[in-house]
């Protein structure tokens, strides 16, 4: 046997090990209760875990790869990890039954670029320590923007669809899927100034702060009209920025082009956790708002405490999800909240990152329910954020296990 030949063997035994787990009885109720959830329904939250530190969970060589050739070994890789998910992980691993192929296009930004020093704990870890220099301290560093140009080559996926359907061998449909919207502007812009000079400035020079996101929301918007034009959206993602994606559409899209009517508008502002919910309103939600409102429904919010602007936010039409950081009041949520919107509960990293104590999880995860049944309020809880679980792989098992128990106890299994 050949070695291409080989490692397309090793891709296709695990890919059918990957649908028997996707098509399941257990898997198509957890896509329903995705799409349950975000539809405003009272069931079992989705429990996920996402941004895990792959390099530090390979226990006894479950993720090593032996394909040689650079791309079957990234397809052996994924299908390794979610292997490993549905073994170890109990909660809700997003295994679709389909390979998707995401459609190739090329952006070329709005002419600002970050200029950074980087200090990292551990080589392997992409999570790193920034110093970022300010690169957009005063007027004239503002003629430096350019509107985004967007160009799709669908001659590209079509050749990538072919080539993976040959690797697969008819062993799991291939699909090419558009994008979602992911805008975080206020990150961006503190990657090109850093946090610090943007407060000040919101004191100082407010009018200046003005200019800057001015210009990030005429490129998101012409972003966005390229992006409908091209037919790069897409609403069958599984994953909306780690939570369920899955909801009835307002509308029937067309499955040939859907556009940014068709899926979620996601949207935070971060840094502004340090600001009031006014100045929250008025550099932030006030611009972003005509572009949400461009979209299906909106998803607010990610590690900002936003339990005393919950207000502010109902002002997006289509608000549907809002995020509910570890360091929010979510009883303050919930009862603003009132089961008119998901809450997408982020419990504590920290709890898993030196030893897991399976008691801390447990109340952590009751706590949410108990809030959430009280308001009537529909939720997902999604583990996230996770920079390390100090090379302690078991960590994640002990997390997954105790909060899915918790679950069990109030909504019934899985």
């Amino acid at each position: 046997m050949s070695e291409i030949s080989r490692d397309i063997s090793v891709v296709r035994e695990l890919a059918k090990r990957y649908m028997e787990i996707a098509v399941s009885d257990r898997h198509v109720r957890m896509r329903k209760r995705f799409r349950d959830s975000n539809d405003l329904k009272i069931v079992r939250p989705p429990l996920i875990m996402e941004e895990i530190p792959w390099h530090e969970m390979n226990m006894d060589g479950e993720l090593d790869c032996v394909c040689e050739d650079g791309g079957l070994r990234g397809m052996e890789y994924g299908l390794r990890v979610a292997l490993f998910r549905e073994k170890h992980f109990r909660c809700d691993n997003y295994i679709e039954p389909v390979w998707v192929i995401g459609k190739s296009y090329s952006n070329t930004g709005n002419g600002f670029e970050v200029e950074e020093e980087r200090l990292a704990v551990d080589k392997n870890n992409g999570i790193v320590s920034h110093r970022y220099h300010d690169v957009l301290a005063d007027e004239s560093a503002l003629e430096k923007y350019h509107d985004p140009v967007i160009t799709a080559y669908p001659e590209r996926d079509a050749e990538n669809k072919a080539r993976v359907e040959e690797i697969l061998g008819g062993v799991m449909p291939v699909e090419v899927r558009g994008h979602g919207i992911y805008y975080s502007p206020w990150d961006r812009i503190a990657t090109l100034r850093g946090v610090e000079p943007i407060l000040i400035d919101m004191m100082e020079r407010p009018e200046f702060l003005h200019k800057i996101i001015a210009l990030f929301t005429r490129a998101m918007r012409l972003e966005m009209d390229q992006m409908d034009a091209l037919g790069l959206y897409d609403p069958r993602a599984m994953a909306l920025h780690c939570t369920p994606n899955a909801v009835t559409p307002p509308r029937e899209p067309d499955p040939t082009h859907y556009t940014s009517a068709d899926i979620w508008f996601r949207t935070m502002a971060q840094m502004f956790s340090a600001v009031s919910p006014d100045a929250h309103d008025e550099f932030d939600l006030q611009y972003s708002i005509p572009l949400a409102e461009r979209c299906a429904y909106t998803y607010y919010g990610c590690c900002e405490p936003l339990h005393d602007r919950i207000d502010k936010l109902k002002q997006y039409k289509n608000l549907r999800k809002i995020g509910a950081t570890p360091w929010a009041d979510l009883e303050r949520i919930a009862e603003q909240t009132a089961g008119k919107y998901v809450v997408s509960r982020k419990p504590n990293p920290a709890h898993a990152a030196g030893v897991a104590d399976p008691e801390v999880i447990r109340k952590e995860i009751e706590d949410t329910v108990k809030i959430c049944l009280k308001y009537g309020c529909p939720c997902d809880i999604t583990l996230k954020d996770i920079s390390t679980v100090s090379y302690r792989p078991e960590n994640l098992i002990v997390w997954a296990k105790t909060a899915s128990e918790v679950l069990d106890r109030y909504y019934g299994e899985a």
